[in-house]
């Protein structure tokens, strides 16, 4: 029994389609996927970063935005919304309207259990494709540990330098903004879940 082929949406039909929806949605060949919210712990995590970074560019003319900004992977035609990117200089907008950015500076992802694969591997691939982007970090909500993948090559999607920080008192180098964030900004006021404990053996 034969079923019928899933009608594949045009880029143009996602975007009229996102200008109405109440959710965001990543868009990828022809299809459409939800982006779920994230939790407190994700966002206080992602926000933290943001008010850091944000602080160390002041009077740099960068611009630093979080989760709502669409992004677009010319060269694989992804659609996405990172949750932290960082623009330095002005933007540039697919067609000129300024809902999807195509040339951020640095992206930021904050990883959960649903995403963590995705963002460190396929995600991760795509995002190499951007010529604009010089670092990609990648932050973890339930520890401390933060990952600074950075450009090693001119345009070069292959060669990628891993800087990867978890002592609470240290400090993650975003070599291409030219600032130092201290990781405890970073995880101010997180709380992480209990360690997990090996449990008794029941008595016989």
């Amino acid at each position: 029994m034969s079923t019928a082929a899933k009608r594949r949406l045009t880029p143009a039909e996602y975007l009229a389609l996102e200008v109405a929806s109440e959710c965001r949605h990543e868009f990828f060949d022809g299809e459409m996927f939800a982006m779920s919210g994230g939790s407190y712990w994700h966002n206080l995590v992602k926000d933290n970063l943001a008010h850091a970074v944000r602080n160390g560019l002041t009077g740099r003319g960068c611009t630093v935005l979080t989760s709502d900004q669409r992004v677009k992977v010319d060269a694989t035609g992804l659609y996405t919304y990172p949750d932290i990117v960082v623009f330095c200089g002005k933007p540039v907008f697919e067609d000129g309207v300024h809902f999807t950015a195509v040339n951020p500076l640095v992206v930021a992802e904050v990883l959960s259990d649903s995403t963590e694969k995705y963002d460190r591997g396929v995600k991760f691939g795509h995002y190499r494709r951007l010529p604009s982007v010089q670092e990609y970090l990648l932050l973890c909500q339930d520890r401390v540990s933060v990952e600074c993948y950075r450009r090693q090559a001119e345009n070069d999607p292959g060669s990628w330098l891993l800087t990867a920080v978890t002592d609470p008192s240290g400090v993650v180098e975003i070599a291409s903004l030219g600032i130092s964030v201290p990781v405890a900004e970073i995880y101010a006021n997180v709380e992480f879940p209990p360690a997990s404990r090996p449990q008794s053996p029941a008595a016989p």
